[in-house]
């Protein structure tokens, strides 16, 4: 079994803080036909390099049907910048459009299998994967992107068409696990994407 959600499985279910004060589950989404979750931080070089990027999408995409869902499970006590006092911080500051989860004990990251951040999971209606990987194929510096491949799913979802390209490689740091090295992976990690 592969460690990250495969194409065609269904979304885990999760309970989590968010920074607004609320508690949100997976179910609190079902009015919408197209969920995308993403995994994301607040200290990692490739999350704020592309997080304007990610914004245009939402802005884009979010009067189309899509929410939009980012997540942080990266231990506190590995960058302190990833704490949920800074998530909230992160947010007031910025006021990106999205909802801001914590996942403390890492446990929906290991469910569905979080490789980097950002590491992106598009779900259509019956909550089943249609796409995971990157949004962009240089999230480090937004002016060297060429591809999009966030986007190209959502704009093919939407037009009722199957994803062309449902598997890319997430670009970014790796998620940063309780008590492990700072470049610790899980064995059973690896490329979506040969």
């Amino acid at each position: 079994m592969a460690f990250t959600l495969e194409i065609g499985e269904t979304a885990p279910p999760f309970t989590l803080p968010a920074t607004d004060g609320h508690t949100c589950s997976l179910t609190d989404f079902d009015s919408f036909d197209t969920l995308v979750i993403f995994f994301t931080c607040n200290h990692c070089p490739y999350v704020i390099g592309s997080d304007e990027v990610t914004r245009a999408t939402v802005k884009k995409f979010a009067p189309r049907g899509v929410k939009f869902v980012g997540i942080n499970a990266n231990s506190e006590n590995t960058y302190e910048a990833d704490s949920f006092e800074n998530m909230v911080k992160r947010m007031e500051t910025h006021q990106f459009p999205w909802l801001y989860l914590y996942d403390k004990s890492q446990e929906v990251a290991w469910a569905y299998g979080a490789l980097r951040t950002p590491h992106f999971y598009v779900f259509d209606k019956n909550r089943r994967l249609i796409y995971t990987g990157r949004a962009v194929d240089s999230p480090r510096d937004a002016s060297k992107i060429t591809v999009n491949d966030l986007e190209r799913a959502l704009e093919e979802q939407l037009a009722g068409k199957p994803v062309s390209v449902p598997v890319t490689n997430p670009i970014g740091c790796n998620v940063k696990w309780e008590g492990k090295d700072a470049h610790w992976m899980p064995a059973e990690a690896c490329d979506l994407v040969f």
